[in-house]
C-alpha cells in the first residue's frame, strides 16, 4: 500500500536516514496515509485507529531480519517514509500473535479481519526473490516538493534482489506514477471495496 508524491524536482535541504525509529515512520505514515483507500478500510477515519494499526504493523516488520526503514528528515523533523521487506520474508509465529493482539486491543478486530484479507490476497503473488515496499509515504505539508521521488529514487539504488521490487496500490492514480520508476502491473485484485494493483519493477543495472 502506497502513498507517494513524486514530482520531477527533488529537493536539496531534507536528508535520508536510513535507520530511523519505528515510532517516527509510523507517525508519518499515519499522516499520509489519511486519505488512502485501502487503509481507509481497514482503519476507519479515526486517526487514532490508524496511527495505532501503523505503530503495531511496523514494529512487526522491525521483527524481520533484513527489513529497513527510510525516512526523509527536515528541519521540522521526518516528512516522508518508506518501509522494505527483504525476499522470502515472513514474520514469525510470535510476531504474528504479538501483532494480532496489538492491533486487535487498538484498532478492534475490524481491523485485524481485513488487514489478514487484504495480506492473504496480495502477498500469495509476490516473488519470492524481490523485495517488498510495503510503504511510502509523504506527510501532506510536504507534498509536491519531491520527496517522494527522492526517497524511493534511494530504495530502489540500494535494493540488490534478482527479481528487484514487489508493491500493492490501491490509488489507481499511483500506478502510472510507479510506471514511471520501471514498474509493471502484474495483476489487479479486488479486495473488499478495492481495486488493487500489484507491481513489480525487475532489477536493472542502473536502478
Amino acid at each position: 500500500m502506497n502513498d507517494p508524491q513524486f514530482p520531477d524536482t527533488a529537493p536539496r535541504g531534507p536528508e535520508i536516514d536510513d535507520c530511523p525509529t519505528v515510532d517516527a515512520c509510523a507517525r508519518v505514515l499515519a499522516d499520509a496515509f489519511a486519505r488512502e483507500s485501502a487503509t481507509s478500510w481497514i482503519c476507519g477515519s479515526s486517526s487514532a485507529t490508524r496511527e495505532s494499526w501503523f505503530d503495531a504493523t511496523l514494529r512487526a516488520d522491525a521483527t524481520i531480519p533484513g527489513s529497513r526503514r527510510y525516512a526523509l528528515t527536515g528541519d521540522g523533523g521526518p516528512i516522508a517514509a518508506a518501509v522494505l521487506t527483504p525476499p522470502g520474508a515472513r514474520l514469525s509465529p510470535a510476531a504474528q500473535a504479538q501483532w494480532a493482539a496489538r492491533t486487535l486491543a487498538r484498532c478492534g478486530p475490524r481491523s485485524v479481519q481485513r488487514t489478514l484479507r487484504y495480506l492473504a490476497l496480495t502477498e500469495a503473488g509476490a516473488p519470492e526473490s524481490a523485495w517488498t515496499l510495503e510503504f511510502i509515504g509523504v506527510v501532506p505539508g510536504a507534498a509536491g516538493r519531491g520527496a517522494g521521488r527522492r526517497l524511493l529514487d534511494r530504495l530502489l539504488a540500494d535494493t540488490s534482489a534478482a527479481a528487484g521490487v514487489y508493491l500493492t496500490t490501491a490509488d489507481p492514480g499511483n500506478v502510472a506514477l510507479y510506471q514511471h520508476f520501471g514498474f509493471v502491473t502484474q495483476r489487479r485484485l479486488s479486495v473488499g471495496p478495492l481495486n488493487v494493483a500489484t507491481m513489480l519493477r525487475r532489477r536493472t543495472s542502473s536502478p
